[in-house]
């Protein structure tokens, strides 16, 4: 993944290392201790193409990095392509899943629509069944939150690298469309309440908000700007039914690994000692270029 400078509009106001600079000594002092990380430059000194083993080796540094202070952003997530004899290849690696008998079949219809291959299954005790799949590692990217949540925290999962295969085409692993933030501002009871049956937010009323922030996740494919910082305009007449107590629905917790996993090829992951941010790309450049 790539690890950039941090350039949203809350750039530098959370964060003790915010600089290139800093970055690039933190990431490379890493190289001494970290042996199985992996560091190149990129065509803009600002960025750095970060590689590790895996989403939670890269995770593990991230999460440290912003607890010692440092303020930065990275990108999706991408697997590491090789040529052999002449032709693209891309890593394969074997899953062994251990879940509950009620789980078996959503579990292998979703590893299926990821270009998982079944090679064995076995009833176990208890009511368990293992399975063993072949898949690219592409197809694993996202899908341990989707597999704790689909056996409601009772599955095991291990996979290991076994080989370069020719590339298996695309991965359906992307789910509906995001809600970003129409303004920059502060979220509103009134406006998440009147926007609620949109899709699922990932905030809460009174967190800070700006143009591009991605705020919720759409209930269609398309992506939604939302005025999230929309306030109820005041009058001097008392509503009827103002007095009964109105909820929002609990949002989503993005924690670190569950944002790595969900963010897509046009979105960044704002990382800061006390905040994670989800925004676009495109919106990114654009305010940058302002």
């Amino acid at each position: 993944m790539t690890f950039s400078v941090n350039d949203s509009p809350f750039a530098g106001q959370e964060g003790d290392f915010v600089t290139s600079r800093q970055l690039r000594d933190r990431l490379f002092r890493e190289l001494e201790t970290n042996v199985a990380l992996r560091i190149e430059e990129t065509d803009s000194p600002d960025k750095l193409a970060v590689s590790g083993r895996g989403e939670l080796h890269l995770g593990i540094l991230i999460e440290t990095m912003r607890r010692e202070g440092y303020e930065f952003q990275v990108s999706q997530p991408q697997v590491i392509f090789r040529e052999v004899s002449g032709q693209p290849c891309e890593p394969y690696e074997t899953l062994v899943l251990d879940v509950p008998e009620e789980a078996v079949g959503g579990c292998i219809e979703r590893l299926g629509q990821r270009k998982g291959e079944m090679q064995d299954m076995q009833v176990g005790i208890a009511n368990r069944t293992q399975l063993e799949f072949v898949i690219p590692a592409r197809g694993l990217i996202g899908f341990r939150g989707e597999f704790m949540r689909m056996t409601r925290g009772e599955g095991i999962m291990n996979h290991s690298f076994l080989d370069y295969r020719p590339i298996s085409g695309d991965i359906e692993t992307r789910r509906n469309g995001v809600m970003t933030s129409f303004e920059e501002g502060v979220a509103t009871f009134y406006a998440m309440q009147n926007a609620e049956d949109r899709g699922t937010f990932f905030i809460r009323p009174g967190v800070k908000v700006y143009k591009g922030m991605i705020v919720g996740e759409h209930n269609r494919p398309q992506d939604l700007e939302l005025n999230v910082c929309k306030t109820k305009q005041l009058t001097n007449h008392r509503a009827s039914g103002g007095e009964e107590l109105v909820q929002l629905k609990e949002p989503v917790d993005m924690s670190l690994e569950r944002a790595l996993e969900y963010i897509g090829s046009d979105e960044l992951l704002e990382v800061t000692p006390t905040s994670i941010r989800l925004r676009k790309i495109a919106k990114a450049k654009k305010l940058a270029k302002k």
